[in-house]
């Protein structure tokens, strides 16, 4: 029997009978050596808890949107030290056979501010970890002696020719998460096929080798390096290739609060705004400082607008500040609202921020590129599920759009594969309040859009503009585009299959629903199954991913509409938007000609109360 005495408990007095179940309880005893996670499985065994005991231990995590993330906790299935070490050990066996220089490019190691007392496990130990699986096979490793922005992994990557970078995280996940994101040689985010190379790596070295849980090696090792002093000094100098009105700046009145929602973001947005020549934002204090409890929070999502910036705009209130930002909790996202006369403050959505933000480097960047055959080689890009804004500047401008799949690393690999043909994209974002101004990181950038966005209502302000108003100016130019994103809760991955079954054979087999409030769906693209009505051979321009769930719908009276499953958390995601032409619009009714159609969309097709589904409650 595989199940034999081990320590002070015996694993023959609690076989569970299923083998595949006992061999992973074995390995699992066997191989963890935190005696927390350890404790945590023994005392499920103990209990009897075999369906507890399976989801834990019978599944692996695989490579989201995001890299791998899951709760922290004990078990095969969660981010725990074990599950660290083995992806680390895989990620060593895949980097080797790919880098010939591997043991002398080394790799980047960065951490958030994430903890748990339950199991442990913290952002910093598990960063600690990783850079010990490395260094026991002698490669260099470049690990951050402090919480860094997720950003300044990918830009330590590219800035110190590494051959990989992993950045511990879970972004804006709830407290209980946490993850492991990798990036490549060129910065950008791993994305297929080698995310399954690594996880096929990760399986086939799954036990830890003894060295990789010597902790000492990070500090010990003359291969480990701190890269912190040299990347903050280059990233603030870099920064200058996003400011553009440095002399303005420094004489600007405008004042500035910043949230940074109790994770890495406080230190490094000040020094932005000193590069840019402003003096440091006004810090929310509650929020300033690392608590992995997000304590004054419902969620570490800034996403989720005013309910979560309370004290933010409280304090800007008090502080007379016309601006307040909110970076994420790993500083790679930005919320911006902005005080106005009329009605309190106007928190703006990540499509609104886009429209500014894109508006901003275009308008700075034909400032020096006055030779039209520039347009050719400049690019912005976007997620499918964003606002189609970009793509109205690129149609009236002359330059070039692109859409990707949803997650930034898509992003990232077509910067890359633009780049090669020597083309720029000098600006790109995802809805999810994600955006990238230039060209330092091929990944968001939380800290430079902030900076940038100071630049931009500085200088607007200074034409007597509001970031508000210029939005409207934005939109009577290039045409209205409306805007909605929203979600609901699904725990129940059967639940969330048969919806999109049933949407895919809607009135018979193989046909998808035709209607939507009274108003006839004209295409469907379904990314799934690479099925698209619009084009002449039906299949599906962005590439194929049948491991998560998307379908677009585009109606008649031209809104599009596209329900897809988070790579992220356990949420079917839905967005729609109305781009009317350029001129004026009778923007009420659009809104709400828009909003019905949501509301009937969503009943019809995702049945909330039918499938127990939990709407969103902020």
């Amino acid at each position: 029997s595989t199940m034999e005495n081990n320590g002070d408990l015996d694993l023959n007095c609690h076989a569970t009978g299923d083998v595949r179940l006992d061999t992973a309880i074995y390995q699992w005893i066997t191989w963890d050596k935190n005696p927390k996670t350890r404790a945590q499985i023994e005392a499920l065994l103990l209990d009897g808890q075999v369906e507890e005991l399976r989801r834990r231990l019978c599944s692996r995590m695989t490579f989201g949107t995001a890299g791998l993330r899951a709760a922290m906790g004990a078990g095969f299935a969660l981010i725990n030290d074990l599950t660290i070490i083995q992806s680390t050990q895989g990620m060593y066996k895949y980097l080797a056979r790919s880098f010939p220089d591997f043991s002398s490019r080394g790799i980047v190691v960065g951490y958030d501010t994430r903890a748990q007392e339950a199991s442990g496990c913290n952002s910093e130990r598990l960063a600690r970890l990783t850079a010990a699986v490395m260094l026991c096979k002698d490669i260099p490793v470049f690990l951050f002696s402090t919480y860094v922005p997720t950003p300044f992994v990918p830009y330590a990557v590219k800035r110190l020719g590494a051959a990989a970078g992993v950045m511990v995280t879970a972004s804006h996940n709830p407290k209980e998460d946490n993850g492991y994101k990798v990036y490549w040689h060129n910065g950008a985010q791993i994305s297929s096929p080698n995310d399954k190379e690594i996880l096929k790596c990760i399986e086939e070295s799954s036990e830890p080798w003894s060295e990789s849980w010597n902790e000492s090696l990070a500090d010990n090792s003359p291969l480990r390096s701190d890269p912190l002093r040299e990347i903050s000094k280059k990233y603030m100098e870099d920064l200058s290739s996003v400011c553009f009105h440095r002399e303005l700046n420094t004489k600007s009145p405008l004042k500035f609060v910043h949230s940074s929602f109790h994770g890495v973001g406080h230190d490094y947005v000040q020094q932005a705004f000193r590069a840019f020549g402003f003096p440091p934002p006004i810090p929310v204090p509650e929020q300033k400082d690392p608590d992995p409890n997000f304590s004054t929070v419902s969620c570490p999502n800034p996403e989720e607008g005013e309910s979560v910036l309370e004290l933010s705009l409280r304090l800007a209130e008090r502080e007379n500040a016309t601006i307040v930002m909110a970076t994420d909790p790993d500083a790679d996202r930005l919320a911006v609202a902005e005080q106005s006369d009329r009605c309190g403050w106007k928190v703006f959505t990540g499509n609104e921020l886009a429209a500014l933000l894109g508006w901003w480097m275009l308008f700075n960047w034909k400032e020096t590129h006055s030779d039209p055959a520039d347009r050719e080689r400049m690019y912005m890009l976007a997620t499918t599920v964003s606002s189609k804004i970009l793509k109205a500047f690129a149609r009236i401008e002359g330059f070039h759009f692109e859409e990707t799949l949803p997650g930034f690393k898509w992003i990232g690999k077509k910067i890359h594969e633009l780049a090669k043909t020597g083309n720029e994209v000098i600006f790109a974002f995802e809805e999810s309040i994600g955006f990238l101004c230039g060209s330092m990181v091929p990944d968001k950038d939380g800290v430079s859009a902030a900076v940038v966005v100071a630049e931009m209502a500085s200088y607007l302000y200074n034409k007597n503009l509001t970031l508000h108003q210029q939005l409207e100016n934005i939109f009577e130019i290039y045409g209205y585009h409306i805007s909605t994103t929203s979600y609901v809760i699904c725990h129940d991955p059967p639940t969330v299959k048969r919806i999109f079954t049933r949407l895919r054979n809607f009135e018979g087999e193989n046909t998808y629903p035709r209607s939507s409030g009274g108003h006839s769906i004209v295409d469907v693209r379904d990314v799934t199954t690479g099925y698209d009505s619009s084009q002449p051979d039906k299949l599906c321009v962005l590439p194929m991913t049948k491991s998560s769930q998307m379908i677009t719908f585009t109606l008649q009276n031209g809104i599009v509409a596209t329900l897809r499953t988070s790579g992220t958390e356990p949420k079917i995601k839905f967005y729609t938007e109305f781009c009317a032409p350029p001129g004026k619009s009778d923007i009420s009714s659009l809104e709400e000609e828009l909003k019905k159609v949501t509301d009937t969309l969503v009943e019809e097709f995702l049945e909330p109360d039918k499938n127990n589904l939990i709407r969103r409650s902020i």
